[in-house]
């Protein structure tokens, strides 16, 4: 990942530049699902927002299951699947409870993240830098586990390039927050494009460090506690470059971080299937777009979200698969209203809101299309194409549930039919 991290890095700022534009030129809280339908029709909006929710409930399932394998091993839990899935399905419930239950306690835990995310990456990569064995800058160009697949080593590095993406998405949260944010026609974009640097610039301080604390690669890679369970390679290298106890403790807050993430992202998928329920555009909208009178949360589109993360957990059964099938939808929510936007600019061009990227648009544009069509073609290939089938076979699901069932009944956003009112019949 030491040139992997910063190629990601490059080729994701003209994704993120791209839908800053458009976060300028049209700021709504419907975000990617808005600008489909805007740049293109109800049909885009349709399969935008479906990419949206999957992306977002595999985006869950990826940061619990991740946080349930950090966990398994400090409480001392043998490393079955069994064990695995109950400590996932209780940090899921713990976060539908908070919730459903408590809307101000969420507000105020999301606020305090903050604190926590800061205050653990910065123990973390000090810990690191400070006190642990390192090896030498030269250890990060090396090449130190021997290739067993029948695939030279390109392919390999093509493929890493999975966790770098994996991490740099959920960055439209910011679209998403547009009617609540003070002049969001030139926050919305800076905050997009902020968290796209920070993450990549913390994020690949935070790899180095790790890589650098690593004593053995194949100890780390194979660890195993007292009784003989399988230790997450990240907690390994912590215990090792620190101690025990302090390595425990380091690890401990990177889980506190993971349930955070988690927290937030059933708030935030919840309330995509809410404002996609009231617009019809979910099976079972009826049930889906009521808030519940007493808490004021959407009681069934955050139990939905819980359940939906667990099947997925259960259907992949690789951590692997669950954050592959999130790039993939996420991406393609990403680049689908950028792509409608480039390819009608000429029959409607875009009105360009005060942040915008000049005569280099289309340029831009086209770069991000480009990335997001190769790096999604390449991470389908992980885990013996399990999550590039699994995207084929949803993509059939959606085309033929959208042209037997939701062609004719679904009509969008309210806003949409306005606005097609108001334009002159051909």
């Amino acid at each position: 990942m030491t040139f992997g991290w910063p190629i990601v890095t490059f080729f994701t700022m003209f994704v993120v530049l791209s839908m800053g534009e458009l976060a300028s030129s049209f700021p709504t809280s419907g975000a990617m699902y808005h600008w489909s339908c805007k740049f293109g029709n109800k049909n885009w909006g349709w399969f935008t927002a479906w990419f949206v929710i999957v992306g977002y409930i595999t985006a869950l399932a990826g940061i619990d299951y991740g946080c349930a394998q950090f966990l398994m091993p400090m409480l001392g839990f043998h490393s079955s699947q069994l064990n695995l899935l109950a400590v996932y399905a209780l940090l899921l419930v713990t976060h539908g409870v908070i919730n459903q239950f408590g809307i101000k306690l969420v507000s105020w835990l999301n606020d305090f993240s903050v604190t926590v995310h800061i205050l653990g990456l910065a123990i973390m990569i000090g810990a690191l830098f400070l006190f642990a064995p390192k090896q030498p800058l030269t250890f990060l160009l090396s090449t130190t586990t021997p290739n067993i697949t029948p695939f030279p080593y390109w392919c390999a590095f093509i493929l890493g390039l999975l966790q770098a993406q994996w991490t740099l998405s959920g960055y439209d949260s910011s679209a998403s927050v547009s009617e609540e944010t003070v002049d969001a026609s030139l926050m919305v974009p800076w905050g997009m494009v902020i968290a796209v640097v920070v993450s990549s610039i913390v994020g690949y301080i935070m790899l180095i460090a790790l890589t650098l604390a690593i004593k053995d690669v194949n100890s780390v890679l194979k660890a195993t506690d007292a009784g003989g369970n399988t230790i997450p390679t990240v907690v390994a290298i912590l215990v090792q470059a620190l101690g025990s106890t302090a390595g425990k403790f380091v690890s401990v807050l990177a889980a506190m971080a993971m349930w955070f993430c988690g927290l937030g992202a059933v708030t935030g998928c919840s309330r995509v299937i809410y404002a996609f329920s009231r617009d019809g555009g979910m099976p079972f909208s009826n049930v889906l777009k009521k808030v519940e009178s007493k808490h004021q949360t959407p009681v069934a589109a955050i139990w939905f979200t819980v359940c939906a993360a667990f099947l997925a957990a259960i259907y992949s059964g690789a951590y692997a698969v669950i954050t592959t099938i999130s790039v993939m939808c996420l991406y393609f929510a990403y680049i689908t209203p950028v792509f409608l936007s480039w390819k009608n600019r000429r029959l409607k061009p875009l009105v360009k809101g005060p942040w915008n990227l000049g005569r280099y648009s289309s340029t831009v544009n086209l770069i991000a299309i480009c990335w997001t069509v190769f790096i999604t073609s390449v991470v389908s290939l992980a885990n013996d194409f399990k999550a590039g089938k699994t995207m084929i076979g949803l993509l059939v699901l959606l085309f033929a549930w959208y042209h037997f069932r939701e062609k004719k009944r679904f009509l969008g956003p309210t806003w949409l039919a306005s606005e097609q009112d108001k334009q002159p019949s051909v």
